[in-house]
């Protein structure tokens, strides 16, 4: 995808003028989630990579994170970075810390946190500014828990934002209603607005021609704006 494999990662690389971030990322080759980097992943990361003057000291955690390529690029800039992963999915935090290892990041933390569930390291978590999740809205089942999860940490972090992409495969696929019922609006960030409108990010082959969008999700206001 993006450089050629060495010893099983890919290199991933943003830059701007004289700036410029180098990732290594270790995938797996099958196409499970979590083993390897998505469309979406690459877009979100360009973004962040585009606010990186916004990052240092910044706290915050990617949900979904899998190989955690947009974790790894804000922690890179400067924020203070948690990566999590479903807890029953073991495959998937040995994903989050085989990244970091490879990146020089041994001591960035790794959670197990399933959507939906108020368990003890989702509650005991500290203040939070950004929550990052890539293709997190992939199956429709799992709409409502992510977003009650999203909900809970905004309502404990008025002023967070919760920035994600996600690859449209559906028409009909919306959740609208979800953010009406948990009270939280949307802003959809125009991809050409932080140089992601291309088909090739990062030195990658990657969004490729996949429909992606970007949004940044948080608490509506008690008059619902």
């Amino acid at each position: 995808m993006a450089e050629p494999r060495r010893g099983g990662a890919r290199r991933y690389r943003f830059a701007e003028g004289p700036a410029a971030l180098a990732l290594r990322v270790p995938e797996a080759p099958d196409s499970q989630h979590g083993t390897h980097v998505w469309p979406c992943a690459v877009v979100l990361a360009q973004y962040l990579w585009a606010h990186r003057s916004s990052l240092p000291g910044k706290r915050v955690l990617e949900v979904g994170a899998g190989v955690s390529l947009p974790g790894l690029v804000a922690a890179k800039c400067g924020a203070e970075v948690i990566l999590s992963d479903g807890e029953e999915l073991p495959r998937c935090l040995r994903s989050c810390r085989r990244s970091c290892l490879a990146n020089g990041l041994p001591r960035l933390p790794v959670l197990g946190l399933t959507w939906g569930r108020l368990a003890p390291a989702l509650l005991a978590l500290g203040p939070l500014d950004i929550i990052l999740g890539s293709d997190v809205f992939f199956d429709p089942k799992d709409f409502e828990d992510l977003l009650t999860t999203v909900y809970y940490l905004l309502e404990k972090n008025p002023h967070a934002q919760f920035w994600t992409t996600y690859q449209v495969r559906s028409a009909d696929w919306s959740i609208e209603a979800l953010l009406c019922k948990w009270k939280l609006k949307t802003v959809r960030v125009p991809l050409h607005t932080f140089g992601a409108d291309q088909e090739r990010l990062a030195s990658s082959s990657l969004p490729g021609r996949h429909t992606i969008e970007m949004m940044i999700i948080s608490l509506a206001r008690s008059d619902g704006t």
